[in-house]
């Protein structure tokens, strides 16, 4: 049933940045639901069906919060609140603004922007062992990156280490000019470029000289006993099953370890099984150790990567049920074709 839903605006500036740059949000919000929004004598109407209407208001009285809190209203909060109304979610963005991490040396607030990401930052909080899988863009390094150093701040751990397979250091590598750091610094670039964004240059650089905080290839990790230390290991996709059980058997007392990685993207030799797979079905069932799955819905980049992240995840999905139905015909034809022989001879 078509009808017109009607809330007083108390604020005019914050309705006008929901509406965004040539009303650009709420064209946005008008297209997804079909619905007309525009304001007349103080009042926010919308116009269409019922369901859709509920929803829209929902969208609006969402993102006026998260106005009226001191946020930008970017394309990615939209997206994602329409995403949320069109689920019917309880779990809102207004509700996830609470939990601020930290700040970055600009004094940007760093929190979690989506659901999964509120999943993943509690899961941190309360056990050992995390590991966060999705796809790229999903915050998994960067608020890993957060916790630690807020961790490292209140003195609940001594120092950072931050670790990448660097899976390249045979022939590639050799290539590069300069010593073994120079050599693998290119892998580890995107862990300084968080540290600098959160910690600042110069902090950053006196603690690595105290030996506080270290980032290191993840091959310099054998042999030692990581004791009162927050231990991240990025890219654990690129692991092979035996260097990921030589990194979680260097868990010592008082550390807590965030593993992060994206299944899709593996840049291991073909053949080769991934230590990230291996640990998952191997570690699942331990309760000290969580599991978070991010998805496309938790890209906080662009809104173009998450529509290529959704787009790779439906082409992968579709690959997979035609592989997997493929297999089946097989066997089915392979059974068929043992019967037939068997009757041929009887």
């Amino acid at each position: 049933m078509t009808g017109t839903r009607k809330i007083r605006t108390e604020d005019n500036l914050h309705v006008q940045r929901v509406f965004g740059n040539l009303d650009r949000n709420v064209r946005m919000i008008e297209d997804r639901f079909g619905v007309s929004v525009f304001l007349k004598d103080g009042f926010l109407n919308v116009k269409g069906e019922e369901d859709d209407v509920y929803k829209t208001l929902t969208v609006l009285d969402e993102l006026i919060r998260l106005s009226q809190k001191g946020n930008e209203i970017e394309e990615q909060k939209v997206i994602y609140t329409m995403d949320q109304a069109d689920e019917k979610s309880d779990r809102m963005l207004s509700d996830l603004d609470r939990d601020v991490i930290c700040h970055t040396v600009q004094g940007k607030p760093v929190k979690p922007k989506t659901a999964g990401q509120k999943d993943y930052t509690d899961a941190i909080r309360d056990r050992m062992i995390v590991f966060g899988i999705g796809p790229a863009g999903t915050g998994k390094t960067y608020l890993a990156m957060a916790m630690a150093i807020t961790a490292f701040k209140n003195e609940e751990v001594g120092r950072i280490i931050l670790t990448r397979p660097a899976i390249e250091a045979g022939e590639k590598l050799g290539f590069l000019p300069g010593d073994l750091q120079s050599k693998v610094d290119p892998y580890l670039r995107p862990l300084y470029d968080a540290l600098y964004q959160i910690m600042g240059a110069d902090s950053f650089q006196k603690n690595m000289e105290k030996g506080l905080i270290e980032v290191a290839p993840l091959a310099y990790m054998r042999g030692r006993t990581l004791d009162n230390a927050y231990i991240i290991l990025d890219e654990a996709q690129n692991t092979t099953p035996a260097q990921m059980k030589m990194f979680l058997t260097r868990i010592g007392f008082g550390s807590k370890v965030v593993i992060t990685g994206d299944k899709t993207q593996k840049d291991l030799a073909p053949g080769v099984s991934s230590g990230l797979d291996v640990a998952e079905r191997v570690l699942s069932e331990i309760p000290d150790i969580g599991f978070i799955y991010l998805t496309s819905k938790d890209v906080v980049r662009h809104p173009l990567v998450q529509k290529i992240v959704k787009a790779y995840e439906e082409y992968d999905n579709a690959n997979f049920v035609r592989e997997k139905n493929s297999k089946k015909n097989e066997r089915k034809n392979g059974r068929a074709g043992k019967h037939t022989k068997y009757t041929k001879q009887n």
